[in-house]
């Protein structure tokens, strides 16, 4: 099948009718038949054809004149001259002169004609396509002639920005009062700023290609790997702040305690860090203002204690009928004055262990001792409070009677006083607390399970903080400084503490202490 305007122009009539009724049986489409070369060009003015047949000799107008004009209008479209024999020649010097696509001579054989016809059409498209690639090609010529000759001025221009950029950037970093420190992807020292180096002590090209815990420390012992470079920021490489840091400074021997922002530069092809840039705050004022004001609680909360334990040994006597008999009125009102100063008393004593422990002041007695008594004894001490709640308290222990630990024994008695005390607290009446203890290649693993309430995802991060209330739904009464301070016992001792907990199904708290469980040879080695 052949689509597309073809136009036919023959002075014989019998001509153009053999062509209407060739075009029908082929299915050829389109066809527009004249008798008059004239009404024919003035058809084409105004109507784009695909293909021009003409006959050779024409009385209004010689086939050749009318596809001449007909060539001025469109010169990409294809163009068959009908002749006969005798005017072959002429036809022949005419094509060559006026570059018409074929001729045909009569009378023609259909399939010759049909398939001149179809090969007519596609070559007028393909000229008109070409036509058109043509123009867009001179047009992405002239914009490339145009940006070819504005580009040099525009790298000129780029290339200004970029250098003024870069000095203010290098102004900022050089004049920044914070240091500023650019590692590598295995936390090494590719850079430092002249801030940093005063804190150092150290001249940049003394610094680099050291690893970074080598200036800094006190770092999370998760962030330093064991060639003294960093695993990595947070999983999902967000910003993190390193605490309770601090920098030897080289020259003068001072230590100046520091927090340290670190930030992950991704590379375009790579989730994973490329560089990491840190700035280095030097905290020593706020570090002084906090011992002044932990200085001026722990003076206050040591003060309160002489009172506290006046009135509480005054309300003994008062209850214990060495100053006379007691209504029961008076014994109720006294017993509530004699534990609410016994609970402010602990609330004192507690607020004294946070700041002997954060100033370091605290040191630990160890000792060898059997764990499994101690958590025997604690849940005993426990067990009456479960009770009355009618709460389930099973103790799961595979150690030995023998089997001896070294720890700070009073300490570790706190925890876990604490731990299971808690336990008891948050499980509802008639619940269940697993209490489990176990040994494992040295180490030592105290675990308390409950089926209570659970604590938001939201709260289990700031849990171990001082005063936190454990759950942000529900306020507790407690000081919020028993987990905090177990933290920091079971941190003194190198160990690790920890929660898993789901709303609904319960919590349970584990600390690791590693390598406490000594062998005989090594407990002759500590004693001496």
């Amino acid at each position: 099948m052949i689509e597309g305007k073809i136009v036919v122009v023959d002075d014989e009539k019998m001509v153009t009718s053999a062509f209407k009724t060739l075009f029908k049986v082929e299915g050829i489409t389109g066809g527009e038949f004249f008798n008059s070369p004239i009404d024919a060009l003035e058809y084409i003015k105004t109507n784009t054809p695909d293909l021009i047949i003409s006959d050779y000799l024409m009385p209004e107008m010689k086939g050749l004149e009318f596809l001449q004009e007909a060539k001025k209008l469109y010169p990409e479209v294809s163009m068959i001259l009908l002749t006969g024999y005798a005017d072959k020649e002429n036809a022949i010097r005419a094509i060559n002169e006026v570059g018409l696509y074929k001729y045909i001579e009569k009378p023609w054989d259909n399939d010759d004609l049909i398939m001149n016809i179809r090969n007519g059409v596609e070559r007028s498209n393909l000229l008109v396509k070409l036509r058109e690639k043509i123009k867009e090609l001179e047009e992405a010529k002239k914009q490339l002639e145009v940006y070819s000759s504005n580009l040099e001025e525009l790298v000129a221009e780029r290339t200004h920005d970029l250098s003024e950029a870069n000095q203010k950037l290098s102004g900022i970093i050089s004049h920044c009062a914070d240091g500023i420190v650019i590692l590598d992807s295995e936390g090494k020292i590719e850079q430092i700023n002249p801030a940093c180096e005063n804190l150092i002590g150290v001249d940049v090209n003394a610094i680099v290609e050291r690893p970074f815990t080598q200036i800094v420390k006190g770092c999370k012992i998760d962030m330093i790997s064991d060639d003294g470079g960093l695993y990595g920021l947070n999983s999902d490489n967000s910003d993190i702040l390193l605490k309770d840091c601090y920098i030897a400074n080289s020259l003068s021997g001072s230590r100046t305690p520091v927090e340290i922002n670190l930030a992950a530069i991704i590379s375009e092809n790579t989730e994973l860090p490329e560089k990491y840039i840190g700035v280095i705050r030097d905290i020593t004022s706020q570090k002084e203002t906090e011992r002044l004001r932990d200085d001026f609680i722990a003076t206050l909360t040591h003060d309160l204690r002489t009172p506290l334990l006046a009135a509480i040994q005054t309300l003994k006597f008062f209850l214990d009928g060495s100053l006379g008999e007691l209504q029961d009125k008076q014994k109720v009102l006294l017993s509530t004055m004699l534990q609410s100063n016994e609970d402010l008393l602990g609330l004192v004593n507690a607020l004294l262990e946070v700041y002997r422990f954060d100033s370091g002041k605290l040191e630990l007695c160890k000792t060898f001792f059997a764990p499994k008594a101690l958590v025997e004894q604690c849940i005993e001490e426990l067990f009456p409070l479960a009770k009355n709640k009618g709460i389930n308290l099973d103790f799961e222990c595979d150690l030995s009677e023998k089997l001896e630990i070294y720890a700070d024994k009073a300490e570790l008695k706190r925890v876990i006083t604490n731990l299971c005390g808690n336990a008891v607290n948050y499980t509802n009446k008639d619940g269940h607390i697993k209490v489990i203890l176990k040994a494992q290649s040295g180490d030592l693993i105290f675990s308390v399970e409950d089926n209570g309430n659970g604590i938001p995802q939201a709260d289990i991060p700031n849990l171990f903080m001082r005063f936190s209330q454990g759950t942000s739904r529900k306020r507790s009464t407690g000081t919020g400084l028993g987990l905090y301070l177990s933290r920091q016992i079971i941190e003194a001792h190198g160990g690790k503490i920890w929660v898993e907990s789901k709303l609904n199904k319960g919590s349970e708290f584990t600390f690791l202490l590693t390598d406490v469980v000594k062998s005989n040879e090594e407990r002759q080695v500590v004693n001496g």
